[in-house]
């Protein structure tokens, strides 16, 4: 992993200088927007919505739409006006019971791993968190912008480790705007709902839940390759694998080169011959190379003179 960011755990007097590392990454299956014609990838430009024309990136402003629909265009000396800190500290503001932060409330997560000299005041804040059983409420400037988040210890394979958890600001969770109202629940069915809870009662392993979809995209994907149903672009960087594409890809890299030298290139003598009729040609190919290699060699000695000679004469001028 690489660290995203360098500071410093201030709880009190005690500092912890700690590397900061994304501890979340997404394996979420994405797709391209192509052509069905022919698998080309679909490009957008910037276009004013109201001259119709495009944008180049140079006439792109920061734009706040107002709650009547008008738009306050904000330059780059408006932005810099704004309340920003580069502060390179994670600030415990309190301690506080796990059970009062909603889970909702959760947004990013983040590894701290202490500097060599921060080893000990981070197993001691590490060790205190445990103790207390608490969490640490925080305040961090993470790109240029101060946000809220805690500080709890977690279990890992490598050993307990500390995380930064940012949180959202209350008014970023939503209130749901209706009610559940479901009537009168009789005494039977809450006791069978409650014989199916502990029918399903278990702890949590994350390892018991596999994420079938991305699976059953890759395995669509893969029986399409191999069936070679692969539309090629000029942009595309990867064959489907199979041995025919490369062998295609090599006899043509051959004819190039053939006819780069004034040679029929031997596709010309038609693709749909018999290998025993056409081995005679390779051999032959195989060995006009090297004759031409051997009379090339002096001239090739002559050509790798000439830029010693052209260094020489700007060293003279």
């Amino acid at each position: 992993m690489r660290a995203i960011w360098k500071g410093a755990v201030s709880f009190g007097l005690v500092s912890v200088p700690v590397k900061l590392y994304a501890a979340t990454e997404s394996h979420d299956v994405s797709f391209r927007q192509v052509h069905a014609k022919d698998g080309g990838r679909i490009k957008y430009q910037r276009v004013c919505s109201l001259d119709g024309e495009e944008v180049a990136y140079a006439d792109i402003a920061k734009g706040y739409e107002t709650e009547d629909g008008e738009m306050v265009v904000l330059t780059d000396d408006d932005l810099a006006e704004l309340p920003s800190t580069s502060s390179r500290e994670i600030a415990v503001e309190k301690f506080v019971p796990s059970e009062q932060i909603d889970p909702m409330l959760f947004e990013k997560s983040y590894y701290l791993e202490p500097e060599k000299s921060g080893a000990k005041p981070y197993a001691l804040l590490r060790q205190a968190l445990l103790d207390a059983d608490r969490m640490a409420v925080v305040t961090v400037a993470l790109r240029q912008r101060t946000t809220v988040g805690v500080l709890r210890v977690k279990d890992s394979e490598n050993g307990q480790v500390i995380v930064l958890q940012t949180m959202m600001w209350p008014d970023e969770v939503r209130t749901p705007d209706f009610s559940v109202d479901a009537g009168t629940v009789k005494p039977a069915e809450v006791k069978m709902a409650n014989m199916l809870v502990e029918t399903l009662a278990g702890d949590f392993d994350p390892a018991e839940f596999e994420d079938d979809y991305a699976e059953a995209v890759e395995a669509l994907v893969k029986t399409k390759v191999e069936g070679g149903e692969v539309k090629r672009t000029p942009t595309s960087t990867k064959s489907s694998g199979e041995v025919v594409d490369l062998l295609a890809a090599l006899q043509r890299s051959v004819d190039a080169a053939k006819s780069a030298r004034g040679e029929t290139p031997a596709a010309e003598g038609g693709a749909g011959e018999a290998d025993e009729e056409q081995e005679p040609a390779r051999k032959a190919a195989a060995k006009k190379p090297a004759n031409k290699t051997a009379k090339k060699a002096p001239a090739k000695k002559a050509a790798a003179k000439k830029p010693a000679k052209r260094t020489a004469a700007r060293k003279a001028s």
